[in-house]
C-alpha cells in the first residue's frame, strides 16, 4: 500500500486527471477526473468547467433572447431602458457598417492626443482628457468612507500597467508579452493612419513609461490587503506632491466642490507621482496614452481592427480564437447596461419558489454561523457578541434589484452615431456620474452584481450579500437535487460569503461596514496565527506552470475553509448525506484552464485557481474523514493538530 503523508491538497496534481483517483486520495480528481480526461475548452475561452457551463449556458439564453426582441420575434419587455440595451446591441452587431467605417470613428479623439505637443498642452487639456474615453498616468474614484460609509470621498490612485501584474515583469514570459504588445499596437496605430516609425516611436515611449509605473504601482498581492487602500491625507498635503502637473486646477474643474482631503490608495505612487508627471517624462506619457487608447478601442471599430487587438490577450490568456461577432455584440450591449439586462434575466428565469428555498437556506445557513460563533473555543465573549451583531446585521440581496440605479437613464444610445461613438459618450456619463456621487450620500440599495452573473459576493462597506439568480441553478442549486448537494454547491457559497465578512479583510469591519476595531487585542492576535497558518498551507503550492502565493489568496481561502465548515454543519443539522454534499462541493469547482490562462490567474486573481480550492478546505473538516473513511495512510489525510478552524 503507497503511503503518504499529510498531503496539502491530497496526492496527485489536480491539473492532470487520474481515473484511478479515489476520494480518500484526492476527493476533487476522484469525482472530476472522466470529465478532465474528455472535457474540451471552447476556442474561445480560457477554461472549461462547471463555472464556464454556466456562464455559456446563461449567455446563450440570453443571446437568443436578444435576437428575438432586436428581430421582433418577441416584444420589448416592459424593464426600463432595456431598449437601449437593444439599441446598442443592433449597432454592434452591424459589421457592414463598422467595417465600412474602418478607423473613421476614432479620428476626433485621436487627434486630441496627437495634438498634445508638449507638457503644458496635457495639462491644460487633462480635464477634457479624463472625462474623454482615455486613460491618464493617474486614477481618480469616488467611494464610500472607508470610516464612514455613509459618507462618499475622493480616493486617488495609479493606473493599470500593460501586463497583468508587477510581478509579471519578473517572470521569463514578459518579454515575449511586450514584443507582442510592441507589434501589435505599432501595428494598430498605423491602421489608424499613423506613419510605422512615428508609431513605433509612440510604442517605445509607452513602453518606456510603463516601465517606470511597473515600479510604484501596487501588485495584485499588495491590493489584496483591502484595510490598506485607506491613507488619508489634507488637500494641502497631497496637492503638495505635484510640482509639475497643476492638480490643484485639475481637482477645481473635475470636482463638483472642493474637498479636504484625498484618500490615498496607492501611498508608494503618490511619492513617486511627481517623477513621473512631469515635462521630461511627456514624450513617454503621450506614447503611453496612444497605446493605451488604440488598445482600448479596437474592440469598438471593424473586424480588422478587433483582429489585430487580439494578439496580447492571446498571448496572456491562450484563447485560440476571438468570440464570434454576434457575441461580442451580445457582450457590449449587456456589459453597458448590466444591471437592466439582469432584472430581465431574473424575471424571466428566476422563480419564486426557488427564492423562498434559498432564502430558507440562506437563514438556516445564518442560524448555523451564529452556534458556530458561540460555540468558538479561541474568541472571548465579547468579540462573539459583536461578531453576532454584525452578523445579525447582514443584509440580503437575492436574485435582482427591485430598482434600476439611476445611471442607466442618463446613458443614452443614438443609432445614428457609430458604435465608437456611442461607447465613447457612455464613458463621459459615467465619468461625470461618479464625480456627482461627491455631493450624495453613500446608496446602499445598489446592487455590485447584475441577476445573470454567475457569481456572489460580499461588500464589506455595505455589510451585505449578493446572490445573483445567475448562481441560484445547477449545480450550485436545484430544487429538484438532494439537500446534501444543495448545501455542497450553494450552500458552500453561502456560507464562503458570509465568511467574508469574517477574513483577514472584513474583520476589520463593523456591523455598519465602518473599518472599526471591535476585536481584543488578544482575540485579533489569534485569529491572524490561524490568518497565518492558512497562507501557509496554500503558499508555494503547484498548480499546472505556477505556484499559489498564498497571502494574495488567503482571504479567498478563510472564506472558503469557513464556507464549507459552514455548510457541513447546517447538512448535519438538516440529516443529508454528507458524501452528497462534499462530492457536490468537488464538482462546483470542476475546471480544465489552459496554460497560459493559469500563470496569469496566478498573477492577478486574489482567487486561488478552482480546482485547489477543493482538497484543502475538505481535508480541514473531520466529517469529511468519517463520510469516507479516510485513514492515515490515504492521501487526503492530515492530522488532526494540522486541521485548520477559523470560523
Amino acid at each position: 500500500m503507497r503511503r503518504y503523508l499529510a498531503v496539502r491538497g491530497g496526492a496527485g496534481d489536480v491539473a492532470e486527471p487520474d481515473l484511478n483517483a479515489k476520494p480518500q486520495d484526492n476527493l476533487y480528481l476522484a469525482v472530476n477526473s472522466e470529465w478532465l480526461s474528455k472535457a474540451e475548452i471552447p476556442a474561445d475561452q480560457t477554461s472549461a468547467g462547471v463555472n464556464t457551463e454556466l456562464d455559456i449556458k446563461i449567455e446563450k439564453r440570453m443571446m437568443k433572447d436578444f435576437a428575438d426582441i432586436a428581430s421582433g420575434k418577441e416584444k420589448m419587455p416592459d424593464i426600463r431602458d432595456f431598449d437601449k440595451a437593444i439599441a446598442l446591441y443592433k449597432i454592434a452587431k452591424n459589421f457592414d457598417k463598422r467595417d465600412a467605417e474602418k478607423a473613421n470613428p476614432i479620428q476626433n479623439d485621436l487627434q486630441k492626443i496627437l495634438d498634445l505637443t508638449n507638457f503644458d498642452k496635457f495639462k491644460d487639456n487633462a480635464t477634457e482628457l479624463f472625462m474623454g474615453p482615455y486613460a491618464l498616468p493617474f486614477v481618480f474614484d469616488i467611494d464610500a468612507d472607508m470610516k464612514n460609509t455613509d459618507v462618499n470621498v475622493l480616493h486617488f490612485g495609479g493606473p493599470s500597467t500593460f501586463l497583468p501584474d508587477t510581478t509579471t515583469y519578473k517572470t521569463p514570459e514578459a518579454k515575449k508579452l511586450l514584443d507582442i504588445l510592441e507589434k501589435q499596437s505599432i501595428n494598430l496605430l498605423e491602421m489608424a493612419g499613423i506613419g510605422k516609425e512615428e508609431a513605433r516611436v509612440y510604442v517605445q515611449n509607452a513602453l518606456a513609461f510603463d516601465q517606470k509605473l511597473s515600479k510604484v504601482v501596487k501588485s495584485t498581492e499588495e491590493w489584496s490587503d483591502y484595510a490598506a487602500i485607506y491613507n488619508p491625507v489634507s488637500l494641502t498635503e497631497f496637492l503638495a506632491k505635484f510640482k509639475s502637473f497643476d492638480m490643484a486646477d485639475f481637482l477645481k474643474t473635475i470636482l463638483p466642490e472642493k474637498v479636504e482631503r484625498v484618500i490615498v490608495m496607492e501611498p508608494r505612487f503618490l511619492d513617486h507621482a511627481d517623477e513621473l508627471i512631469n515635462p521630461a517624462n511627456f514624450d513617454e506619457i503621450k506614447g503611453w496614452m496612444l497605446v493605451k487608447y488604440i488598445n482600448s478601442v479596437a474592440k469598438y471599430l471593424s473586424q480588422d481592427f478587433r483582429a489585430a487587438a487580439f494578439p496580447f490577450n492571446q498571448a496572456i490568456s491562450g484563447t485560440p480564437e476571438l468570440p464570434s461577432q454576434i457575441k461580442q455584440a451580445y457582450r457590449l450591449a449587456n456589459g453597458a447596461f448590466d444591471e437592466v439586462v439582469g432584472i430581465f434575466y431574473g424575471k424571466k428565469y428566476f422563480g419564486e419558489e426557488a427564492k423562498h428555498d434559498v432564502e430558507d437556506m440562506i437563514h438556516n445557513m445564518l442560524k448555523v454561523y451564529e452556534q458556530r460563533i458561540n460555540d468558538n473555543n479561541w474568541l472571548s465573549e465579547d468579540t462573539k457578541k459583536k461578531a453576532i451583531i454584525k452578523l445579525r446585521a447582514l443584509v440580503l440581496k437575492i436574485g435582482y434589484p427591485e430598482k434600476i440605479e439611476k445611471i442607466y437613464d442618463l446613458l443614452q444610445i443614438d443609432p445614428e452615431r457609430s458604435l465608437y461613438e456611442n461607447e465613447a459618450q457612455m464613458a463621459t456619463v459615467r465619468t461625470k456620474y461618479m464625480l456627482d456621487k461627491l455631493t450624495q450620500p453613500v446608496d446602499r440599495s445598489v446592487w455590485l452584481m447584475p441577476g445573470n452573473l454567475n457569481n456572489a459576493c460580499y461588500d464589506p462597506q455595505r455589510n451585505d450579500l449578493t446572490f445573483p439568480a445567475g448562481i441560484l441553478q445547477a449545480p450550485f442549486y436545484d430544487i429538484h437535487q438532494s439537500r446534501g448537494a444543495n448545501y455542497g454547491g450553494i450552500g458552500a457559497t453561502i456560507g464562503h460569503e458570509v465568511s467574508h465578512a469574517f477574513d483577514n479583510s472584513g474583520a476589520k469591519f463593523d456591523e455598519h461596514g465602518n473599518m472599526n476595531n471591535w476585536w481584543t487585542d488578544e482575540d485579533f492576535a489569534e485569529f491572524n496565527k490561524r490568518v497565518g497558518q492558512m497562507i501557509d498551507i496554500f503558499d508555494g503550492l503547484q498548480y499546472g506552470p505556477a505556484k499559489i502565493n498564498g497571502k494574495q489568496v488567503v482571504g479567498e481561502n478563510i472564506a472558503d475553509l469557513a464556507g464549507l465548515a459552514c455548510a457541513v454543519q447546517a447538512g448535519k443539522n438538516d440529516n443529508v448525506d454528507l458524501k452528497d454534499l462534499f462530492e457536490n462541493y468537488a464538482r462546483s469547482w470542476m475546471q480544465k484552464q489552459r496554460p497560459e490562462a493559469i500563470k496569469t490567474e496566478v498573477q492577478v486573481d486574489v482567487h486561488a485557481p478552482q480546482p485547489t480550492r477543493v482538497n484543502i478546505p475538505v481535508q480541514c473538516q473531520d466529517d469529511f474523514y468519517t463520510a469516507f473513511d479516510v485513514k492515515p495512510d490515504d492521501g487526503m489525510w492530515l492530522d488532526p493538530e494540522d486541521r485548520i478552524t477559523i470560523w
